[in-house]
């Protein structure tokens, strides 16, 4: 796939944009004026994979917290800013290193343009956050008060599947809003930008990505608003996801599930290894299981997958339950396991290693597994 050329933007230590690896983020969900907790939570993403995190402010000491969260942590913080315009500015001096803004409810220009004068001054980059479910009201963004969400029009607009030709869509919608916010920015001769357009529904979300990707040439934020609990909302992520990515959209992503959030970083990441578009780290291949096995490989299968969790090496590992698929499949993986009747064939790199019984199959193949890890160092 030919990645979409971008613009390329710093957020803390990480590269965005331009010809850096998508990377992945997620949110805290813990109270952002718990310190203690907030940073617990950060560090614990930082090693399940996380690049980025974002934290909400939802006020003012919120906004003060970031500075002595920001210090004890290493990857770099996003401020999640939503109506008040002074819970950003504070925010940036709270020393954060990107901020989250809500262009649909933070809509009067002149707090806009405060709050980008004194991104600039910090060369502290913006990214404009536009998401379905709190859009300004339609013909009328960038406009304030007097104004409610329920007769604001939005859920009058068409899907754009749905729309007549030249009717306005509900992408339209969210393309006139990120643009609007956007010329603000580049008004002020600032660039230091990137952009997302999320929605639940899949086909809203991947529309409005095409849309914007062709009209600025600034990174995208990728992700399915309110996706959904671990399994299901993995899923819908997944497909919205990879839909983008496969055709070269997209620059950072973040996979928001009703979950702990280390399972959101354990999705993203493995999207963008499914897609080839992350070599770090275990891919793991494993058959489904059947009547054919003889051992419990479902059991064998995310024993070795959590073992393998905080592995960095980009290793292949195939766990297979019997003779059908299992020796083939284990051939092409770096280190495989095929077993059988009290029995298992060890493989690395195309070739039998060992044969060793059902007892010691675990040991044997994470002993191989470990070999393998130290070549690649080595190499």
């Amino acid at each position: 796939m030919k990645r979409r050329i971008t613009k390329s933007i710093n957020v803390g230590s990480v590269k965005v944009g331009g010809d850096a690896p998508v990377s992945v983020q997620s949110m805290t969900k813990t109270d952002t004026r718990n310190v203690k907790l907030t940073v617990a939570q950060i560090k614990s993403l930082e090693e399940a994979g996380c690049q980025i995190v974002r934290c909400a402010v939802p006020d003012m000491q919120a906004a003060e917290a970031l500075s002595d969260i920001k210090k004890q942590v290493d990857i770099p913080i996003v401020a999640d800013i939503h109506f008040h315009h002074q819970l950003a500015l504070k925010s940036l001096d709270s020393g954060v290193d990107c901020l989250r803004l809500n262009p649909g409810n933070i809509r009067d220009r002149s707090k806009v343009e405060e709050i980008v004068k004194a991104a600039k001054e910090r060369q502290i980059p913006i990214r404009i956050g536009v998401n379905f479910g709190s859009l300004p009201p339609v013909g009328k963004i960038g406009l304030t008060g007097g104004i409610s969400r329920h007769t604001d029009g939005v859920n009058e607009l068409p899907k754009a599947r749905e729309a007549d030709a030249g009717q306005f869509s509900i992408v339209d919608h969210m393309v006139e809003t990120g643009l609007w916010e956007i010329g603000i920015l580049e008004d002020l001769d600032f660039d230091l930008i990137k952009i997302s357009l999320k929605a639940f529904d899949i086909d809203t979300t991947v529309e409005a990505y095409k849309r914007i990707s062709k009209l600025v040439p600034y990174p995208l934020h990728l992700g399915i608003t309110e996706a959904g609990t671990a399994k299901g909302g993995s899923i819908r992520s997944s497909i919205g996801l990879g839909i983008l990515l496969f055709q070269g959209i997209g620059d950072t992503i973040r996979v928001s599930l009703s979950d702990e959030p280390n399972e959101e970083i354990i999705t993203g990441l493995e999207i963008l290894k499914s897609l080839g578009l992350r070599k770090e780290g275990v891919t793991l291949v494993a058959c489904p299981s059947c009547g054919r096995a003889d051992v419990d490989i479902r059991r064998l299968a995310n024993t070795v997958e959590n073992l393998l969790r905080k592995t960095k090496t980009p290793v292949k590992v195939a766990v297979m339950g019997c003779e059908v698929n299992g020796p083939g499949e284990a051939k092409d993986a770096d280190v495989g396991i095929a077993a059988g009747v009290g029995r298992a064939i060890i493989f690395r790199k195309g070739k039998k290693s060992k044969i060793v019984q059902e007892k010691d199959m675990l040991n044997a193949l994470m002993e191989e597994i470990r070999e393998v890890e130290k070549d690649m160092i080595n190499a």
